[in-house]
């Protein structure tokens, strides 16, 4: 088969190499790729955005079957393109796709399917906002309903008060036209997870929890990023609580959506709080998590491609991925600066000696080739460097030996990935 997959991120990297191993596969084609997919896909530079060009170029490629990375050309309903010439695909419709695209749909969505989450309110007036959160003195949540690559949620606190937050939003629009209508929320305690479900729109086969880094400090401190390393599993969520999760959060919502209409296909990736055994959501998301997809593919066992294609056909119900019970953990190198201003173009050194590590992949996120042939940096996130081990304590210290080995100028990378779960 010719597969082509659409994104340039750590995620797209680690979809490829999984996919690289399928003996069903004859190429893969990147769109645009990074400098790691070149070095077993083809790239194309075309933007995830340009919908119009990847439908253009699967018209020329005729690929079997595309996989779509990222959020935004789901939300802009490149699915929906693509399928209008018959081509098969990964990822839901840009109907389905809007329980990400808004928050405010999001929550919605969430209160009619009776799901457990966060009390709300939804605003698209400033001053409306600024009013409604002056009338209690608590720790609130302000989030830019549309999207914002992972950074459009600012948690009030002593040095940053509600209204700054919802200024700096809704009136300064740092996150430009996702700032437009803002959710605020109440402050949940707790310890996240991610759970990732393959879903046909009725059938869910749920992958390993996960556990994200947001904040680009240690101790999880600091503003939201698009994540800082991941590991998987996650002591948190208990198999008891994953099924829970399922039947009282996953199921419905795929049923609600259904019931308007949007049938879901792809991946489902709900963000969810849990304190003393009890689950809230926090968010959730139309594709696979970055970091999170990393370590997670490198704990399936089995080839990909077959569910891939059945969830695209619309039918996972004989579906089935093995994975390995060794943990994973995902450790993401970045841009001195991230998820402020940065500076590109700095030449990273060490990758290939990394990479040579038993049981460690290098997967590219933020990377392209100089015109000497030297990878340099070329986003926010540049590297997540991902180890899989007999225990979560192996796994993490193969890692970080792999990212002691690579260097660029002002690199930066949290020194505490995992250490959650270490007892």
């Amino acid at each position: 088969m010719k597969i082509l997959i659409v994104g340039s991120g750590g995620r797209e990297h680690s979809i490829a190499w999984k996919l690289s191993q399928s003996e069903n596969v004859k190429e893969i084609i990147c769109t645009p790729g990074n400098a790691g997919t070149s070095k077993i896909a083809r790239n194309i530079n075309i933007r995830a955005e340009d919908i119009k060009l990847i439908l253009k170029l699967a018209m020329e490629e005729r690929p079997d079957l595309v996989v779509i990375g990222p959020e935004v050309p789901l939300s802009l309903g490149l699915t929906d393109l693509l399928e209008s010439k018959d081509i098969l695909v990964f990822g839901p419709n840009q109907k389905a796709s809007e329980i990400e695209s808004s928050k405010a749909f999001s929550k919605k969505l969430m209160k009619a399917a009776k799901v457990p989450t966060a009390e709300f309110e939804i605003f698209d007036d400033a001053k409306k906002a600024k009013d409604f959160v002056g009338k209690k003195d608590r720790k609130w949540v302000i989030k830019a309903s549309g999207l914002a690559a992972g950074k459009g949620v600012i948690i009030s606190s002593e040095k940053i008060s509600a209204e700054s937050a919802i200024s700096e939003i809704m009136e300064q629009n740092t996150f430009g036209n996702a700032g437009n209508t803002c959710v605020i929320e109440e402050f949940l305690e707790g310890e996240e997870a991610s759970l990732l479900v393959f879903t046909d729109g009725e059938n869910v086969f749920p992958l390993p929890p996960a556990q994200d880094h947001k904040q680009i400090f240690e101790n999880d401190l600091g503003p939201n990023t698009g994540g800082m390393g991941a590991y998987s599993p996650t002591p948190i969520l208990s198999k008891d609580l994953q099924s829970q999760a399922i039947e009282s959060i996953i199921k419905p919502v795929i049923s609600h959506l259904s019931e308007q209409g949007r049938t879901y296909r792809g991946i489902l990736y709900a963000g969810l709080m849990i304190k003393e055994n009890e689950l809230k959501v926090l968010e959730f998301n139309c594709r696979f998590g970055d970091p999170e997809c990393q370590p997670l593919m490198m704990r399936i066992k089995s080839d990909i491609l077959p569910i891939l294609i059945d969830t695209a056909k619309g039918d996972i119900s004989k579906s089935n991925v093995e994975t390995y019970d060794d943990p994973s953990v995902c450790v993401v190198m970045s841009a001195g600066g991230y998820p402020g201003s940065y500076e590109s173009g700095e030449i990273i050194r060490g990758i290939d000696e990394a990479s040579s590590l038993e049981d460690v992949m290098v997967f590219h996120a933020g990377t392209s080739i100089n015109q000497n042939g030297e990878t340099i940096t070329s986003g926010g996130r540049v590297l997540g460097i991902t180890s899989k081990g007999p225990k979560l304590s192996s796994a993490i210290n193969s890692a970080y030996r792999a990212v002691e080995m690579i260097s660029w100028k002002n690199c930066y990378y949290r020194k505490d990935i995992g250490s959650k779960a270490i007892v």
